[in-house]
């Protein structure tokens, strides 16, 4: 199994109906949830996500002909949502995730899911469109990303800061290709200062330092304060904030879009970074099991934090190493690479976040980050991701 993630182009038509499957996906979503509270509070159980169709079909929307709207959309997209909900459910009882959250318009991302009828029906896929159910033919904007000669299983419609993308599975092979790996390892030391730091001296800087994303920064913040400006001065008119405005909606779209440009020009570093690590055919490579969650709770370094996207990175760093055959370590989170000395292993107990050279006292004078990639490399403490 192989996917495909693209953006496409809609028609007015196709954006209306987008928009009221989404519509529809996110209130089943959320009445679900409701349903599941209000059951737990009176009869102390959880209802299945076939449960909760079973009595939206033949009790909900009977007892409620206002609500026939959510028949008007494809079944399987709504059927898609409530499995959703059941699975945030479940990882809330597995204790992977926190509770459940509602979603809400133009806060939360939801999906419109189509799959295939039956095992003769096929999706159609051309060069530069490809056919959605109850959407049909929708333009690619790239040309000859989507294959053409795989079978389309199942896939995804989403919206997100005013651009749409449809997302794929087909039944191509991943074409994993092994490399002829060297015998060496090394260590990655990821930071604020600079982004990563690596074992051979190598050293990323950080991209919030770059001039293109200091520029958008700058950006958003002129269009927040209109933002804010604007629900000021409706407040002291007088009017409600819940009513919509096409002023303030056009300048939350703004401030979306920049938000999707600087997420897209920050993770498109990553992956680049990955492959720069990965293109050099080491046997393995070590980075640190970072307690993201416990750093966020700094005031005064979270955004920076947030900025960084070390989950992404861990997360793309092992799919593309899992590709070419390269081991991925984590080093044990308690593991002293910053305070350890690389000459005599000595731990400096004392070695606080503002010291950016390592001094000890066998005379080693090292730069802290790199000091730390190095003895990640050197690490036997780590487990296999």
């Amino acid at each position: 199994m192989r996917a495909y993630k693209t953006e496409i182009k809609l028609n007015r038509v196709q954006f209306a109906k987008l928009r009221n499957t989404l519509g529809v996906c996110r209130f089943v979503y959320n009445l679900y949830i409701a349903k599941n509270k209000e059951i737990y509070e009176s009869e102390k159980r959880f209802m299945s996500a076939y449960e909760f169709s079973v009595w939206l079909n033949n009790e909900f929307i009977v007892a409620n002909p206002d609500k026939k709207w959510i028949k008007d959309v494809s079944s399987k997209a709504v059927k898609k949502s409530i499995m959703d909900a059941e699975t945030a459910f479940k990882r809330f009882f597995n204790g992977i995730s926190g509770f459940p959250k509602f979603k809400k318009k133009n806060r939360q991302q939801v999906k419109m899911y189509f799959v295939k009828t039956d095992s003769k029906a096929v999706i159609k896929c051309e060069r530069h469109k490809i056919k959605i159910p109850t959407l049909g033919f929708t333009h690619i904007k790239e040309y000859g990303y989507l294959p053409t000669n795989e079978t389309i299983k199942s896939g995804t419609v989403s919206e997100k800061a005013g651009r749409f993308y449809v997302s794929i599975l087909t039944d191509g092979n991943t074409n994993n290709q092994k490399l002829d790996l060297n015998n060496e390892g090394i260590g990655v030391d990821l930071g604020l200062k600079d982004f990563a730091t690596i074992s051979t001296g190598q050293v990323f800087e950080n991209i919030n330092n770059k001039p293109e994303i200091k520029k958008l920064e700058k950006k958003l913040k002129r269009e927040q304060r209109r933002l804010s400006r604007k629900q000021e001065n409706k407040k002291k008119r007088g009017e409600l904030l819940t009513k919509r405005s096409a002023n303030i909606e056009k300048n939350r779209l703004k401030i979306q879009k920049i938000h999707h440009e600087l997420q897209r020009k920050r993770q498109e570093y990553i992956r680049y970074v990955v492959s720069i690590l990965v293109k050099t055919k080491p046997s393995y490579i070590i980075i640190e099991d970072l307690n993201v969650s416990g750093m966020m709770k700094n005031r005064h370094l979270s955004k920076a934090i947030a900025q960084q996207n070390f989950y992404y990175f861990r997360t793309w760093l092992i799919h593309k190493c899992k590709k070419a055959g390269i081991e991925v370590r984590i080093a044990d989170r308690f593991y002293p690479s910053s305070k350890k000395c690389i000459d005599c292993g000595k731990i400096k107990r004392d070695l606080k976040l503002s010291d950016r050279t390592y001094i000890c006292e066998c005379g080693n004078k090292i730069d802290r980050d790199l000091q730390a990639a190095m003895n990640l490399e050197k690490c036997d403490r780590y487990k296999v991701a």
